[in-house]
């Protein structure tokens, strides 16, 4: 007894595993996923139409039920999941997925909304008009059949009707290693695009491009890419669409109006685009969007109701455009198996003319099959023509002998199946045996058989015929017919706008309370200084900056005392109802680093910087915004100094004044401040001892105001300011009496 362990094979583990993947590799390429670019079908719809077709579920006969055809399918064909199976089935009966469906269902074949379809036993189905087309000629020798898995029934290779299925429908599937998607088209274009490449074999990309605008969704929608993407993708098989969704415009009552969108994007369920929607109002990152409702029935209708009517309609649609499914990108990928079951990507112009190619050998075929039948006719109908010539003796041999088929091949030259004909006739057939009936019937065989041969002789009969029998299939699919009428339109539009930050967020006014511990928050309205009870702050709190007014849609610049500068969004901060929350929670401070500005970012085009050690510069404000929590560093500070003065710089200012911790007070012009993105900059005024108080940007023509304290508000405003005008990096001289601590 020999050991179990005598038939191991040592065999390198990484060449066992590539051989055994890469035979389940193949399978699923060519027997699962790609479709076959001669009828557009994968072997499991190939196999569930077949099986319809021998249950004779044709257009004009009664439903089935779903489970009968899916247990026919599993059972003779294709032994897989029933699941699986019913769920290319629904797909085969959606008029919202295909183009033109292969199977008419009646029952719940899902919905739009991306509902599934209801259980097999409860729904029923039968063939379309244009499965039938898509099998035309399966009884004709056209293509060949091959056993099924269990060898017990035969399955057509490919079917051979000239439904142009593959582009007509579209496919999609996912492989090993590669992938198809194929967006639906319109028949009669792809038709016109086809007889234009049978009349001029070396027609470009652009002659059929004229027949075939794009794709032409069952959903509907817009495709909105310029001629030149669109001809690329086509070009090279590879490529993509944008499609927007469809929409109008109803007015209502005192200006008022809501936008309607009647179509949307392909594959893309209904009930998700209305809840991004929903989910844009919820989260009021949409604020110019006030609802949207489903008002559809048979008929798509999502109506957007926009928060007032100054709202720009367009600005609303390319703000849902950007943000929602209404605008998609829907990929080609025209990767499919040709004729020897090869994988291979191509162009739209390959792809009519390997089809065209495929329907020529049909034809062919088709032709051979039908010669085959005349052939065998007309050596039957010789044979009744000697039978009645001769009848007397035919009857006579039939009766006297006990083998007459041999007599009568050897008595009238007849083959085998002529004899074995005349003896099958019955005595009834006899009277219909008329020499003038045979004649004629072989006269018009014989006619048929010569204009056949010429066909199969000559490739121009070949493509006049293909012609003419594609010219009879476009009547039913023709732009004029229900079926046929081109349902999305190709209209180039720009990318959707970038949407500004003013539309994103709704406008309101607040106002920005930042206490000396660094807790930030915003108050609706813009709150004046003397309402107590905005200014409340936690036990040992203050107020640590003047109120700033403000509003929702403004970004507000913080500087730290280190010379980072960190941005805020005015609608992210919190309410003011309380008191607010730790500004180092949004932003990352690092170390002990101390608030020491909060203004708008857009207060003035420019600002005044200075440092506790008396150097400074001028800078952007755009380029003081941060993009990210960490900040941006804007000045960059000498060891033990820190960022004192952050200032706007109005537009019609051109001096500056610098005030010294030892209350000497210099003015010069602005002009000698050097503008700078990042930097230490320039000193701006000499100290012996101590540093830079603050500093402030005023207009030299119309003096220096300071505040006179006490409580009438007094101010008061020095106009000759020659004293103390002096060049910058001076010490300058001691300020007017009364001269505050700081500007």
């Amino acid at each position: 007894m020999s050991d179990i362990f005598d038939e191991v094979v040592d065999h390198p583990f990484d060449e066992a595993l590539s051989q055994r993947y890469l035979v389940y590799a193949l399978s699923t390429i060519t027997a699962r996923s790609l479709p076959d670019l001669r009828d557009g079908l994968k072997p499991v719809h190939r196999r569930l139409l077949w099986a319809m077709r021998l249950l004779r579920l044709d257009p004009a006969s009664a439903y089935k039920k779903c489970a009968r055809v899916v247990g026919d399918v599993i059972g003779k064909y294709h032994p897989h999941g029933d699941q699986s199976v019913y769920d290319a089935m629904v797909r085969l009966a959606q008029d919202f997925s295909l183009r033109y469906p292969l199977v008419d269902g009646q029952g719940n074949f899902g919905n739009v909304d991306g509902d599934n379809a209801a259980a097999m036993r409860y729904t029923e189905a039968r063939l379309t008009a244009a499965a039938g087309e898509l099998m035309a000629g399966l009884d004709e020798g056209t293509v060949d059949f091959k056993p099924t898995y269990n060898g017990e029934e035969e399955e057509p290779e490919v079917f051979p009707g000239l439904f142009p299925n593959l582009l007509a429908n579209g496919a999609s599937g996912i492989a090993v290693g590669m992938a198809t998607s194929i967006p639906p088209h319109n028949v009669a274009e792809l038709i016109d695009a086809a007889v234009q490449l049978i009349d001029d074999p070396n027609a470009d990309d652009a002659a059929l491009l004229a027949h075939v605008k794009g794709p032409d969704f069952p959903t509907g929608g817009k495709v909105v890419d310029s001629p030149e993407a669109i001809a690329s993708a086509y070009g090279t098989g590879r490529g993509s669409f944008r499609v927007r969704a469809s929409w109008s415009v109803e007015k209502g009552p005192q200006g008022s109006w809501t936008a309607v969108v009647s179509e949307i994007p392909f594959q893309v369920p209904k009930a998700k685009l209305i809840e991004q929607i929903a989910q844009l109002i919820a989260d009021r990152k949409l604020p110019i969007l006030a609802d949207v409702r489903d008002e559809s029935d048979a008929a798509i209708r999502i109506v957007i109701e926009p928060r007032s009517r100054t709202v720009e309609p367009d600005l609303l649609m390319d703000s849902l455009f950007r943000l929602t499914d209404l605008e998609v990108r829907v990929p080609l990928n025209l990767n499919v198996l040709d004729a020897e079951r090869t994988p291979r990507v191509m162009g739209l112009r390959q792809v009519l003319r390997e089809w065209l190619a495929f329907q020529i050998e049909v034809l062919v075929n088709r032709a051979n099959h039908r010669l085959a039948k005349i052939a065998d006719r007309i050596e039957l109908l010789d044979g009744y023509l000697i039978a009645y010539l001769n009848l007397d003796e035919v009857i006579r041999i039939i009766r006297s002998e006990d083998e007459p088929k041999p007599v009568l091949v050897a008595a009238f030259a007849l083959t085998d199946r002529q004899a074995e004909a005349i003896l099958n006739m019955r005595l009834r057939s006899l009277r219909k045996l008329e020499e003038m009936q045979i004649r004629g019937e072989r006269q018009a065989l014989e006619k048929e058989q010569a204009e056949l041969e010429k066909l199969v002789e000559s490739p121009a009969r070949q493509r006049t015929r293909l012609k003419k029998d594609l010219a009879a299939l476009r009547e039913h699919y023709g732009p004029e017919t229900a079926l046929g009428r081109r349902r999305t339109v190709v209209e180039e539009a720009g990318p959707a706008r970038e949407i500004p930050l003013e539309a994103m967020i709704e406008r309101e006014p607040v106002t920005i309370i930042l206490s000396r511990r660094g807790w930030i928050r915003a108050m609706k309205g813009h709150v004046e200084p003397t309402n107590a009870e905005a200014l409340k702050f936690k036990e040992g709190d203050e107020l640590g900056f003047p109120l700033l007014h403000a509003h929702t849609t403004d970004k507000l610049l913080l500087a730290a005392s280190d010379g980072r500068f960190y941005t805020l969004a005015a609608d992210k901060l919190p309410g003011g109802r309380g008191f607010g929350e730790p500004v180092k929670l949004m932003v990352d401070i690092e170390g002990e680093g101390n608030v020491v500005a909060l203004l708008r970012a857009g207060a003035a085009e420019k600002l005044l910087l200075a440092s506790s050690d008396g150097r400074g510069f001028v800078t952007p404000a755009a380029g003081a915004v941060a993009e990210t929590r960490k900040g941006k560093q804007v000045v960059n500070l000498r060891s033990g100094a820190k960022l004192r003065v952050v200032r706007p710089i109005g537009a019609e200012q051109d001096y500056v004044a610098v005030l010294g911790e030892n209350r000497k007070l210099a003015v010069y012009p602005l002009a000698e401040l050097p503008e700078m993105g990042r930097g230490q900059g320039v000193q701006l005024q000499r100290y012996r001892d101590g540093g830079l108080a603050d500093a402030t940007t005023f207009r030299f023509a119309e003096g220096l105001s300071w505040p006179m304290g006490g409580e009438g508000g007094r101010t008061r405003t020095e106009t000759d300011l020659n004293p103390w005008r002096t060049a910058r990096g001076a010490a300058g001289r001691m300020p007017p009496r009364g001269f505050p601590q700081g500007f």
